[in-house]
């Protein structure tokens, strides 16, 4: 590196070695001089590991050498380029184990250059400091300046969002065993924006602005504690200065109200690991405690629940628990229950939502109204019976029709378990008419899921079945719709999200559903009716009347057309009339009404109405509507 000037005297040397050039990738500059820079980029499918960029600058006053190592370009395995305004993506075979040495980019782009991009994990799992996850600004894949985090295990941000228009992800797998991997949402937001980033379970915020410098403040609801940061602000790079906090049921209390709610930590959203609670419930003396379990899964085997007759750790166990099966009640025999909770190392499940209520001695507790059923009877004294009734669409899931409070052992309560009613998976349907209701409903159905349900009418009808409520995750749980008796017959159609028809026809006397859904995330899922209807040879079926519209013609026999239009405000999906076709179809399915983002206005007078109307609107729109009057007026 030294030269040797006529004088004699070493000199320092001015010049940096040639760096060479990436394998599958090229270099952009020869000028090796101090001051310097020469850039690097990769052949197409090939991504860049390293700096971009390199400087040859001076080291120890004497030395000239290059600012880092040359980059090397490793060949693309997968991922893809995605535009907004929004949508899914998950790591290669999601959510099972992730492909060994992977290489895989994701690039997003905003249409709307103006916007910015927030993605927020559903799943994230990776071998926590082998595995690696970077997500950086802009399109120029592996550039180092513009890295924005670098994820490994399974801790993420709530939310992670771009400076530009553009996001890149780059996954990097070693050779050996990986995890499950992740499952990205994203779309575009406003720019100078940290998006947002929600409420915690039991918590309650303050501030809606998630602007730059913009601050949200939490505390809990009455009974909980908060975990994390009391207030965070929406930092200048467009990332919340931490997550948001948890509100967690405390592992240590005394209940003495003559009612209440018991929660494992974090309910339902998992209790974590190394857990050691106590709770004690406390009535008055002479009185009873009788617990009712809402909502029970814990790690099978290692991790526990123990109910104990008394207050302290040496009182009789009345039951231990683990798993996801308990009693759906348990009486105290004295007037203080003491519940113990243990969870090992690793693993945890939803956790438990248990309610208590008290009682006196020579009565049975207060049974509540089960959910989806209505009781009769309102006396809970010794010899009192009550019977309970499923509403339309549920079954019995446990107990009888009618339990009795008796005295057996000694002891009073009710001759059996507390009748309880449930949707169920799946089922064959015969009657004129009925609902059918996604398992779990009113509440979300569960994960894994797979039902099946046969509708069947008197030979020469048809089933109508016309959608009441319908929301699933979207392009994971489906329902399919089949045109006969079971998965071989033609399919009518199939739904997610929240987009289904008014109501559907078979050609036969059959319909077959399906409902599948994946092990994640679910929903409120769907409420059904059927009915058994005459099909007439002549006609078409009624093809409804879209929601906030009207219908024009009421002739439905084969060639006729119907018209519709739609209240003020709305627009039709589509103007062309139907016609009822020799197959006995209309030509188009039922139009909706749409209230729509932005749009030119014309006339004396009208309705202008915000997207999805009476719905919530969606997140992150900018609509412009132009208001065109007569010359002259105002």
């Amino acid at each position: 590196f030294f030269s040797v000037n006529e004088g004699g005297i070493k000199q320092a040397s001015n010049l940096c070695p040639d760096p060479g050039e990436p394998e599958n990738g090229k270099r952009i500059g020869s000028d090796f001089s101090l001051g310097a820079t020469v850039q690097f980029s990769c052949d197409e499918d090939y991504v860049l590991q390293g700096s971009k960029s390199i400087t040859c600058q001076r080291i120890a006053e004497v030395f000239a050498a290059w600012s880092d190592h040359r980059p090397v370009c490793k060949v693309k395995t997968c991922g893809s380029n995605l535009q907004g305004p929004g949508g899914t993506f998950t790591s290669p075979n999601f959510p099972f184990q992730y492909d060994s040495n992977a290489q895989c980019v994701w690039v997003i782009t905003a249409i709307n250059t103006n916007k910015v991009i927030q993605i927020n994990f559903e799943e994230f799992d990776l071998e926590i400091g082998y595995d690696t996850l970077t997500i950086g600004d802009g399109g120029e894949v592996g550039d180092p300046k513009t890295v924005l985090q670098v994820l490994t295990g399974s801790f993420v941000p709530d939310l992670i969002v771009s400076m530009s228009n553009q996001m890149w992800l780059h996954l990097q797998t070693d050779e050996s065993v990986g995890s499950i991997g992740f499952k990205v949402n994203y779309k575009e937001i406003e720019k100078e924006s940290c998006g947002d980033p929600g409420t915690p379970l039991y918590g309650i915020r303050e501030g809606d602005g998630f602007s730059n410098r913009d601050v949200l403040r939490f505390e809990c609801q009455f009974g909980f504690e908060l975990i994390g940061e009391k207030s965070i602000i929406c930092q200048e790079n467009n990332q919340w200065s931490a997550n948001i906090p948890i509100c967690i049921f405390p592992c240590l209390s005394n209940f003495t109200a003559p009612m209440g709610t018991v929660l494992s930590p974090d309910y339902p959203e998992g209790y974590g690991n190394n857990l050691n609670c106590i709770w004690t419930i406390i009535s008055d003396p002479g009185s009873r405690i009788h617990l009712s379990f809402n909502d029970f899964d814990l790690e099978s085997q290692f991790d526990f629940l123990a109910v104990k007759d008394g207050d302290s750790a040496d009182s009789p166990i009345i039951g231990t628990f683990t798993g996801a099966e308990v009693p759906s009640h348990l009486t105290s025999n004295g007037h203080i229950l003491r519940l113990e909770f243990q969870a090992d190392h690793s693993m945890s499940g939803r956790g438990f939502n248990i309610t208590y209520n008290t009682f006196g001695h020579n009565e049975c507790p207060d049974p509540g109204v089960p959910i989806n059923a209505r009781r009769f009877g309102d006396n809970f004294q010794l010899g009192s019976s009550i019977s309970v009734i499923c509403e339309e669409g549920f079954i019995k899931t446990q107990g009888t029709e009618t339990i009795t409070c008796m005295l057996m052992d000694g002891k009073v309560m009710w001759s059996g378990p507390i009748p309880k009613c449930g949707a169920p998976c799946g089922g064959h349907f015969s009657s004129p008419s009925g609902v059918i209701l996604s398992p779990g409903w009113p509440g979300y159905y569960k994960d894994s899921l797979n039902c099946e349900w046969v509708i069947e009418a008197e030979p020469g009808h048809s089933i109508k079945i016309t959608f009441e409520r319908f929301q699933t995750e979207l392009n994971y749980d489906v329902l399919e719709v089949h045109d006969g008796p079971n998965l071989l017959s033609p399919l009518l159609g199939s739904y997610n999200g929240t987009q289904v028809p008014q109501f559907l026809f078979s050609s036969s006397n059959f319909i077959y559903l399906l409902f599948t859904t994946d092990n994640s995330r679910s929903n409120n899922g769907f409420k059904i009716h059927y009915e058994s209807v005459t099909v007439n040879t002549y006609s078409c079926l009624d093809p409804g009347i879209p929601v906030h519209g009207r219908r024009y013609g009421h002739d439905f026999s084969i060639g006729s057309t119907v018209s519709f239009s739609c209240d003020p405000g709305y627009r039709l999906s589509h103007e062309e009339p139907l016609l009822c076709e020799k197959n006995h179809w209309w030509s188009h399915p039922l139009p909706t009404c749409d209230a729509l983002c932005g749009g030119d206005v014309r006339g004396p007078s009208g309705t202008i109405l915000s997207p999805g109307y009476p719905d919530l609107y969606p997140n992150s729109l900018n609509c412009t509507w132009t208001v065109d009057v007569t010359h002259g007026k105002g």
